[in-house]
């Protein structure tokens, strides 16, 4: 096996973005006047936000529509002022293997708009061939769709494409649209190889 390509998850794997995804749905929830602080810490870590709609969903008001959910949600994401950090090694990383002239694209479950912006938040547009979005598939992970239209668009075969993911939501994705499966930082056992730093990738 030869790993021609990089395909990034975002959140969590390139980007320590989780706690501002979780202040979003906190605060954007006070509009409605639904108080989520019972919630445990980060407990939607890596769960499609529809899935997050329809186990929150009895605790909104009935005539709040999906859409305006969302929108409120991706409003507080980009507006909350609080630094975004990388993970360690991953902008380097993306940028050693751009230099060697590997194709790269970030697969999210996250909308276009907060994609854009953890994007700009990395520096890393000019490393990257594409970036898929929520927006953007006809069904978001765990389902296969994200992965399948990456390796469409990176013109490769799945298993000449390495995914890199930190959330079994993510790797179940990737392994079911049959590209190579990184697992970084998490324990799983389906995946064809683990890391504890991102850029080990670059043995591949």
């Amino acid at each position: 096996m030869i790993v021609q390509a990089v395909a990034w998850d975002i959140d969590g794997t390139l980007l320590d973005s989780e706690p501002r995804h979780h202040r979003a749905l906190v605060g954007a929830s006070r509009l409605w006047n639904v108080d989520l602080s019972d919630l445990p810490n980060l407990p939607f870590r890596g769960v499609h936000m529809q899935d997050v709609w329809a186990i929150l969903r009895e605790r909104y008001p009935a005539s709040l529509q999906w859409h305006e959910w969302m929108a409120a949600i991706n409003a507080h994401y980009v507006e909350d002022t609080a630094p975004m950090n990388a993970m360690p090694q991953a902008v380097e990383t993306i940028r050693a293997l751009a230099a060697q002239g590997v194709p790269q694209i970030c697969v999210s479950n996250s909308g276009r708009l907060i994609v854009d912006a953890n994007i700009r938040a990395l520096g890393i547009a000019d490393c990257l061939v594409a970036s898929i979005s929520l927006d953007d598939v006809s069904a978001g992970k765990p389902d296969p769709a994200p992965y399948r239209d990456a390796c469409r668009l990176l013109g490769l075969p799945p298993r000449q494409v390495a995914a890199v993911e930190d959330s079994a939501t993510g790797l179940a994705s990737a392994k079911m649209a049959g590209l190579y499966t990184i697992a970084y930082r998490i324990e799983d056992a389906t995946a064809d190889r683990r890391i504890a730093r991102l850029d080990e990738v670059l043995a591949l």
